[in-house]
């Protein structure tokens, strides 16, 4: 099942996606998209609604350098455990949706990124039971101010910059996350290539280690880290994330 948030005429609604290519299809979900899904009978076109990232958590939670190659192309050796950080909800953004380049950074750049959205509330989750708190998965883009990252010693700001985190376009309830191509264009340009089998901790790993920290509420993102390939990005270029199984996020960049 894939699950959407869009306006649509009559306002903003949680909807499934039925169909595919130009036959998509909303379907309006009558409450949240948490549990099985009730309908209010509502429909339409999918060219005729506009999607929203298709979820709004309380917080996105984002693993760095869990792709060893990603690590070695920032010039760090892999850690030995998952570096977790935090980007705020109100850098959430969806499909189409401008990331805004802010004007005291120099260089701003794309991670493409794997996003598990959890589907129920958890603490000290085993890796072997982590699939049971997952909803499903959607596409990221760990927007990064490189500048900032570097001269700050932390990430906080580089980070979280609104628009810093599109999500979407859809939460896919069924793919499994273990081995699926992803990759970034620029401009259609490929600039990241690579497979989530080869990150360092997998989807469940890292809920096992998120979860000893802290409370996971329905809706939280984890952003699952980022393969080689990172690079800036300048007004008017446009970055597009493909997930094998989920589909694409394409963003613009603009000037703020």
């Amino acid at each position: 099942m894939r699950i959407a948030r869009v306006a649509h005429p009559a306002g903003v609604a949680f909807v499934t996606v039925e169909g595919e290519g130009e036959d998509l299809v909303a379907r309006e979900v009558a409450d949240h998209p948490f549990g099985e899904p009730t309908f209010t009978g509502k429909s339409w076109p999918w060219a005729d609604i506009r999607p929203l990232a298709p979820i709004l958590p309380s917080k996105v939670i984002c693993i760095g350098r869990n792709y060893a190659d990603h690590a070695r192309e920032m010039g760090v050796e892999p850690p030995a455990e998952p570096v977790m950080f935090l980007k705020p909800s109100t850098s959430v953004i969806g499909p189409g949706a401008e990331i805004k380049l802010p004007r005291d950074s120099n260089r701003v750049d794309f991670e493409g990124e794997l996003a598990a959205v959890i589907g129920r509330p958890c603490r000290d989750v085993p890796a072997a039971q982590a699939r049971s708190v997952v909803l499903g998965y959607t596409v990221g883009n760990d927007v990064t101010a490189r500048d900032q990252q570097k001269s700050d010693g932390q990430w906080s700001r580089a980070k979280s910059h609104d628009t810093f985190c599109p999500l979407g376009p859809w939460i896919d309830t069924s793919v499994d996350p273990a081995d699926l191509a992803i990759s970034t264009t620029l401009d259609g340009d490929t600039k990241q290539s690579s497979r989530t089998s080869f990150m360092m901790n997998d989807v469940y790993q890292l809920i096992e280690w998120a979860s000893r920290v802290m409370t996971l509420l329905p809706g939280d993102v984890l952003l699952t880290g980022t393969p080689e390939g990172v690079g800036p990005m300048v007004a008017g270029q446009t970055v597009e994330v493909t997930v094998e199984g989920i589909g694409t996020l394409s963003n613009p960049a603009t000037p703020r």
